[in-house]
């Protein structure tokens, strides 16, 4: 059953029940079913499509953003901007696929030696819930507009959010089945990856998952790609904008409540601004808001589910009890739902939660550095690889050190680190491989058919 509870209290609010095995076994025959017609639909037809599903996401935002704070606990305001970046990503393939998918003619002594790109038909999306609108499109939009089918195993706990993308792309004049939502658990993925209708799988999710799905697929030598969390480094050096650096990587945590693989997890301070950027954030921190997600001057809403806020808060005390020192923050809040205040730990050290692992939920993980080259060290001592950002006043040297020596796929200079429709997003390490977004996203599960005539 897909199950959506009220993450303020944990009532119960929506669910669905979950598709039996005939079922499932009928909307894959459709999917490939849909692949055979909706391949040869011409391209720019595609593109006026998503152009369409862009303005279904834009005139029904308001509802779109209640069902996400709804099932999630996100505070309106973030919600909002989630469906106005997933307006953005169908947009930005509307407008540039055209040129993303292009013949590419090659002197290789063949009069006419060129490659193109082909779909490859249905894809498995196994999406999560933090950012159920967000995940789904960065997914769907290039590969349907690009001539794939998508097939859409959603988290159980956001019913409603699987429902209304569905709608969306009915709403915009979609063939039926462009996007098909399987109602399934986990026990069943195994089974629609093996099936030789499904050509492709992405997945976003954790580490554990990701494992388990890359198993299968190579099994049956199915393309992937993974987007599996992160522990997120922000290097500040001692040159740095001390002010910008604590707003923006509090800004960047608070984000979902905490709840991104993005989100700045762990700061890697040079020791001589220990205690004046310590200061800085807990000041920073003490300015967020907690309360009813759908009030507009709320920072901070509950996390998604209890035993999400119950890892977390695991985490936070073990680290303590390991000999991190607490800042901020760290006690559970009385009373119903999922609530965990904005909490800072510093004096983290390698073999504690907070330095070895990811915690998703609004906390930071304060780590002291001797010097710059042990600051760079710590940052890449994680078995993740998704982000990570660096603050200094030298933006010759930051650059530097982004490009040449910070293990992660997505990095900034004095700025959170986030994604972009316009470039390729993903990681390496634990972090997973392949990329979504940009051009590469677009490209992700297609055929690269090389031609010579």
């Amino acid at each position: 059953m897909f199950q959506a509870y009220n993450p303020t209290d944990n009532s119960p609010i929506r669910q669905l029940p979950f598709d039996d095995d005939l079922t499932v076994v009928q909307k894959l025959d459709h999917a490939a079913a849909v692949a055979k017609t909706w391949k040869s639909v011409p391209l720019s037809d595609r593109m006026a499509l998503m152009e369409k599903a862009a303005q279904v996401l834009e005139d029904n935002l308001e509802n779109y953003a209640a069902i996400i704070v709804e099932e999630v606990g996100k505070p309106i305001q973030e919600a909002r901007a989630e469906i106005e970046k997933c307006v953005w990503v169908c947009r930005h393939y509307a407008n540039h696929a055209g040129e993303y998918l292009q013949d590419v003619h090659v002197l290789s002594g063949e009069e006419n030696a060129y490659y193109c790109y082909r779909p490859l038909g249905p894809i498995l999306g196994i999406m999560p819930w933090n950012f159920p609108f967000w995940q789904v499109f960065r997914f769907a939009a290039p590969n349907i507009v690009a001539g794939n089918i998508m097939l859409l195993k959603h988290a159980p706990n956001v019913p409603g959010c699987c429902v209304a993308i569905d709608d969306v792309f009915a709403e915009a004049g979609f063939p039926e089945d462009v996007l098909i939502p399987l109602y399934v658990d986990t026990d069943k993925v195994r089974d629609i990856i093996a099936s030789p209708i499904v050509k492709g799988v992405s997945l976003t999710g954790s580490v554990k998952a990701g494992k388990a799905v890359a198993e299968i697929a190579g099994r049956h030598m199915k393309k992937t790609v993974f987007e599996l969390g992160g522990s997120d480094a922000n290097i500040v050096l001692e040159d740095a904008d001390l002010k910008l650096a604590a707003s923006t990587i509090a800004l960047s945590r608070i984000r979902n409540a905490g709840q991104s693989c993005i989100g700045s997890k762990r700061v890697i301070l040079v020791k001589e601004i220990q205690e004046q950027f310590s200061d800085l954030i807990v000041k920073e921190f003490g300015t967020f808001k907690m309360g009813d997600p759908t009030s507009e001057d709320t920072d901070l809403g509950p996390l998604a589910r209890l035993d999400i806020r119950d890892k977390v808060h695991g985490q936070v005390l073990e680290s303590t009890r390991k000999g991190a020192d607490l800042l901020l923050g760290g006690n559970i809040p009385d009373g119903p739902g999922n609530w965990y205040p904005t909490t800072i730990l510093t004096n983290v050290k390698k073999g504690m939660p907070a330095y070895d692992e990811e915690l998703f939920g609004p906390v930071i993980s304060i780590i002291i550095a001797e010097d710059e080259k042990e600051a760079i060290q710590i940052a890449n001592d994680t078995p993740f690889g998704l982000g990570a950002a660096i603050f200094t006043r030298d933006v010759e040297k930051g650059e530097a050190i982004i490009k040449n020596q910070l293990e992660a796929g997505c990095c900034s200079l004095n700025s959170g680190v986030k994604s972009d429709p316009r470039l390729p997003f993903g990681g390496i390490k634990e972090s997973g491989y392949g990329r979504e977004l940009g051009k590469e996203g677009i490209l992700a599960f297609m055929n690269v058919k090389t031609i010579n005539l």
